[in-house]
């Protein structure tokens, strides 16, 4: 029997049969940057009992303003693996898997054999975000999209609305594109902000990883989308047991 006297403030808030539920639930976070990151961490503390978590990438020095795993001292090592040794450092008793590759779409129907009960997007880059939310979209599993966290400020903004109903974001703008292509209007639960993005802080990059630009940062909004995400599974799980 798992110990979880380390989650008694979490019992006392939900109750010991709904975190005894959360403890039997599988959470797939995909992209472990800024909001993904943060997210899987939240998740994990919320004892969640089994995590796959997904990122190819490693530090770079420029992840510091903003990604959990990023450090002056771990540049060039694998985020997946940072993540991974601080998952369990939380939680000893967690089931993790553990991908590291970069999100491709020829890999995304791959994924879903590991048969997760929700799934935190935190992929950032257009091609390989819509092939997986396509997926997880039509083989009905609960999902929750981050959409963009560049460009922004004031965390206050932000919501969790249809995809449908976003607006001020042009990552999202992008995203409901695509997916109108594929015959997706609505249906995909997302985290944005309305907030007026700060069209000045967008770069060009190189293109690698199906990323051609990105939007400036600070330290706290991608976290919040991480935060908000994260809050958005573990509600839709102790609805399931109302």
């Amino acid at each position: 029997m798992n110990d979880l006297s380390w989650l008694s403030r979490t019992s006392l808030l939900i109750g010991e049969d709904k975190l005894k539920m959360l403890t039997t639930k599988h959470v797939m976070v995909v992209g472990l940057g800024g909001v993904g990151s943060f997210a899987a961490e939240f998740i994990a503390r919320s004892g969640v009992g089994i995590m796959t978590i997904i990122d190819g990438d490693v530090v770079d020095p420029t992840n510091r303003n903003r990604q959990l795993p990023a450090l002056s001292t771990n540049h060039g090592q694998s985020k997946a693996d940072i993540m991974a040794e601080r998952l369990k450092a939380i939680n000893p008793e967690l089931k993790l898997n553990v991908v590291k590759d970069f999100v491709n779409p020829e890999m995304v129907e791959r994924l879903f054999d590991f048969q997760p009960d929700y799934v935190i997007d935190a992929i950032d880059s257009i091609t390989p975000k819509i092939t997986f939310l396509k997926t997880a979209y039509h083989k009905k599993v609960g999902l929750v999209s981050s959409m963009g966290a560049g460009a922004k400020l004031d965390p206050t903004k932000l919501q969790v609305v249809d995809i449908s109903k976003t607006y001020n974001c042009p990552f999202a703008q992008q995203i409901r594109k695509n997916l109108k292509n594929n015959q997706i209007r609505k249906g995909i639960k997302v985290v944005f902000s309305p907030e007026e993005p700060i069209k000045e802080s967008l770069m060009l990059t190189d293109g690698k990883n199906f990323k051609k630009s990105a939007y400036g940062t600070i330290s706290y909004l991608p976290a919040v989308f991480g935060a908000v995400a994260a809050s958005v599974v573990i509600r839709d799980f102790l609805k399931e047991r109302q």
